[in-house]
């Protein structure tokens, strides 16, 4: 048995190729105006290892709002504020129901499962909100900081096209501030949010910027420590059993790596210990997720054996 380090560039290649057809496939996310502009016919992944090497294939180039990735980042910045006391505010159970669900917002007092559906990342935003006096910025800082890149950005089409049809998730934000889990103006909180889902990456800094997620939460290209370890194992374990909302289980089984999407097509993954990838292809499955994203994942974690069971 070896354990020579994979050639990730020839299988990137390979999974690209591979998988190039489906990205045909699906729907894009037309719900969101400014998202149904996207073209089908696009693909790109990119391999971001734990000791610092970028690889890709596809197109690579292309720019997407980050969508639902962002939660992960606004999780990321919220633990470092509140630490455990944040779970008082959002759970940590999968959801088993749409990303939108008011249903079981209401059943559970205004708790939301978990931080990856809207209502717990509108919930953490909140709480970011408390602590932030200029949560944009900051937010866009991070990932300046993360890609190297201080050119990353905001679409401000997008940012406003989501404002204007924010209605389901601000029906969720009154709820809960009916609970009494909501502290500031929702329409402040939401614009916030918004805007986070709206930053601008490619998949090469996308994978960079969360590059944390398999380093123990060290950050490669700042230096900067993101998390704890134990921060990090826990985010981790949070995006194995709910990053892909009522999609986990069968992501868990096929690919079996923590991962997170959004509608723009993209989604991440992380190998503990080995590295971060991710994927975008626009075409949406029923559920919303990457049809030609989620096969790229599956065919590398075959060729990988990144599974962690």
């Amino acid at each position: 048995m070896t354990n020579a380090t994979p050639d990730y560039q020839a299988i990137l290649q390979q999974v690209a190729q591979q998988v190039q057809p489906l990205s045909h496939r699906g729907k894009v996310a037309d719900y969101i105006p400014a998202l149904a502009e996207q073209s089908l016919g696009q693909f790109a992944i990119a391999l971001h290892t734990a000791d610092g090497q970028t690889f890709s294939a596809g197109h690579c180039a292309n720019r997407f709002t980050i969508q639902s990735v962002s939660k992960v980042m606004t999780l990321t910045l919220a633990l470092q504020r509140y630490g455990d006391e944040l779970w008082q505010r959002v759970g940590k159970e999968p959801s088993g129901t749409a990303f939108n669900s008011l249903t079981q917002l209401e059943f559970e007092n205004g708790i939301p499962r978990n931080p990856f559906i809207n209502a717990g990342a509108i919930v953490t935003c909140d709480a970011l909100f408390s602590r932030l006096s200029a949560p944009i910025h900051t937010m866009l800082e991070s990932y300046r900081s993360h890609t190297a890149n201080p050119k990353v950005g905001i679409n401000k089409v997008v940012a406003q096209s989501e404002y204007d049809h924010r209605y389901r998730n601000a029906a969720m934000a009154y709820l809960m501030k009916s609970f009494g889990n909501f502290d500031n103006q929702v329409e402040e909180v939401l614009w916030s949010y918004f805007n986070f889902c709206a930053i601008e990456l490619n998949v090469c800094e996308l994978a960079q910027a969360f590059s944390y997620l398999s380093t123990g939460g060290i950050c490669q290209q700042s230096g900067q420590r993101v998390l704890s370890a134990r921060q990090t194992q826990q985010l981790n374990s949070l995006l194995f059993t709910s990053g892909l909302y009522d999609a986990a289980g069968d992501f868990a089984y096929r690919v079996g790596m923590p991962g997170k999407s959004g509608v723009s097509g993209t989604i991440i993954a992380v190998a503990p210990e080995r590295f971060t990838v991710a994927v975008w292809s626009p075409g949406l499955d029923k559920v919303g997720n990457s049809v030609a994203g989620i096969a790229a994942l599956e065919l590398l974690a075959e060729k990988l054996g990144t599974a962690l069971f």
